[in-house]
């Protein structure tokens, strides 16, 4: 039991690290991208923590099982360059105990993932889903950066405001360019031009529609370069604002439906992300098969002698995974369960690794050979 502890705390010592590290680098690639849709005025800033907290699930389901491997080769790579798996060796300690003592903090971080997996990361999504759908459904003015110009959808506007209240309800300064209708033979020549002190947004209580109201400005209409234009003065001026359209993808759909929808469900897309779903767990078992063989150091060589190998090794399996999923779900092939047909070769080669060279079993005591290696009798003095 010491000699397991120990494993054990080396072991996710490791783990915790390296998935710690990993963990950051994804979480920060992703807040840098949704930092920039913020400053473009494309997102809420208040929103950007909930919308990393609810896609957490889904970084850890994925970052956990390479941390779990480069774990397992960080740890034991230790012990032997330390020398410490050749005194554990020595003293009964086969390679077969390792691999089960292996598989117990393997099924625990299994069962980890597979919580992230089946239940926390489509729960996150749904959330993370109706949090974006949300703060989508607002028009461009909702997203208002001040002193920068900034296009509607379509690209049909720009808009601008030198400044905004403290409660973002009121602009200052709006400058307003949009394409009118065709007029005569022009057809997307016809421009608007508004200028106002002010701008506010104001819902009409009967039919839920927006509305931009300009106070205090100019209105002016034509075409460039023509003198045919027309100038108006107002004092307030209203401009109907449409909802924008939010088209949500197929894949992120399916990715946030329940495991018990997916299970029930029939459909070949929706089958195959619930086998992904049940093969990250798999995944950690494997590599952990895969690890403790390729985990042999000759102190020599140096501790990080595998690690590169090692980690193309999880990239081809990773990606293999992806890419017979990929394939199910465009319709080259029609059976989602195929996607289990990548773990087995990983498997027998771990297998293989691990019977290839010297399986250590527990070596036996020669006969009359005490517990402490000396023989029976009496000692004969020098």
């Amino acid at each position: 039991m010491i000699i397991f502890r120990y494993l054990c705390r080396e072991l996710l010592g490791a783990t915790l690290a390296v998935s710690s590290v990993l963990l950051l680098m994804v979480m920060s690639g992703r807040f840098v991208k949704y930092l920039a849709e913020a400053a473009a005025g494309d997102l809420s800033a208040s929103i950007l923590f909930s919308l990393m907290g609810y896609r957490l699930p889904e970084f850890l389901s994925l970052v956990i099982p390479l941390g779990f491997f480069v774990g397992i080769l960080l740890a034991y790579g230790r012990l032997y360059i330390e020398s410490e798996m050749t005194v554990l060796h020595a003293c009964g300690f086969s390679e077969r105990q390792l691999l089960r003592y292996t598989m117990v903090p393997a099924l625990l971080v299994a069962l980890f993932v597979a919580a992230m997996s089946l239940y926390l990361t489509p729960t996150g999504l749904q959330r993370f889903s109706h949090v974006l759908t949300a703060d989508k459904t607002r028009n461009e003015f909702d997203h208002l950066v001040p002193k920068k110009f900034v296009g509607t959808e379509g690209n049909r506007a720009v808009y601008y405001a030198e400044g905004l209240s403290s409660d973002r309800s009121t602009m200052y300064n709006v400058f307003l360019a949009e394409l009118g209708s065709s007029r005569g033979d022009t057809e997307t020549d016809h421009q608007i031009v508004t200028v106002a002190s002010e701008g506010v947004q104001e819902i009409d209580p009967e039919t839920g529609l927006r509305y931009l109201v300009l106070r205090d400005g100019y209105r002016y209409e034509g075409v460039p370069g023509q003198r045919d234009y027309r100038q108006m003065a107002f004092s307030s001026y209203e401009v109907l604002l449409e909802a924008p359209k939010v088209r949500s993808k197929a894949s992120e759909r399916i990715e946030s439906m329940s495991t018990a929808e997916l299970w029930k469900s029939d459909n070949l897309r929706e089958r195959v992300n619930l086998h992904w779903r049940f093969s990250l767990p798999v995944l950690v078992l494997v590599v952990a098969i895969l690890a403790v063989p390729l985990s042999r150091t000759n102190p020599r060589q140096g501790r990080y002698a595998k690690m590169i190998p090692a980690v193309l090794l999880y990239i081809i399996y990773l990606v293999s995974l992806q890419g017979v999923r990929g394939a199910i779900e465009d319709g080259k092939i029609e059976q989602a369960w195929a996607i289990w047909l990548v773990h087995p070769p990983f498997l027998l080669l771990g297998l293989l690794l691990l019977g290839g060279r010297n399986w250590r079993k527990p070596r036996k005591r020669a006969p009359g050979q005490g517990k402490n290696g000396s023989r029976g009798g009496r000692d004969v003095a020098a």
